[in-house]
């Protein structure tokens, strides 16, 4: 089944309007989404390497703009539906501790978790419930998803086919080591916080 999805998304890749619905994943995965981009981000680009670089830049910033939502989220929703939750269990102490840890540590942890595996949506919507500055939370956003996906635009364009004989070998173990990654991803942020 994993075969069949990675070779549907490659067909997809190539589609006249696979830049837009990257642009549209990039997004809503910055907010609400739980796919990652990478997921139609790497087969677009070994469909033609010539685009890797234009395709990294539309992940890019469609991720920030999408992580501005998430931070909208965080902002404008957490009255409404999580604090009533916090101070229901108790938790409002321990909530205030950690929103000073994170208006002291935030743009890190937006920076490291916005360039891993782990869901940005967390770190966005975190962001904007803790009142992060909003210029370093930009300036971590476009840093961290900048260097996530110009990495992989890099390492696909320069070594192409190789990587997509390599993906397509160990497609398997690659997919359980991303979600051991993204496991481990929330158990770091237990820890960081």
């Amino acid at each position: 089944m994993l075969r069949r999805l990675y070779d549907w998304t490659l067909g997809l890749a190539g589609h006249r309007r696979a830049a837009p619905a990257l642009g549209l994943i990039s997004f809503v995965e910055s907010s609400i989404f739980p796919i990652p981009p990478d997921v139609m981000l790497i087969p677009m680009i070994l469909a033609d390497r010539q685009r890797a670089f234009r395709l990294a830049l539309i992940a890019t910033i469609c991720s920030v703009l999408g992580g501005l939502a998430g931070y909208a989220i965080g902002v404008f929703l957490f009255d409404q539906f999580a604090e009533p939750l916090i101070d229901f269990y108790g938790y409002a102490e321990a909530f205030a501790k950690f929103s000073i840890g994170y208006q002291e540590h935030g743009g890190w942890a937006v920076f490291v978790f916005g360039v891993t595996p782990f869901p940005y949506k967390v770190i966005t919507i975190a962001s904007g419930v803790t009142r992060l500055d909003l210029l370093t939370f930009v300036i971590a956003s476009v840093a961290a998803r900048g260097l996530r996906f110009f990495v992989v635009a890099t390492l696909l364009w320069y070594f192409g086919e190789p990587i997509r004989r390599f993906i397509e070998r160990y497609l398997g173990p690659l997919f359980i080591l991303f979600v051991v990654c993204l496991i481990g991803g929330f158990i770091a942020i237990r820890f960081v916080f």
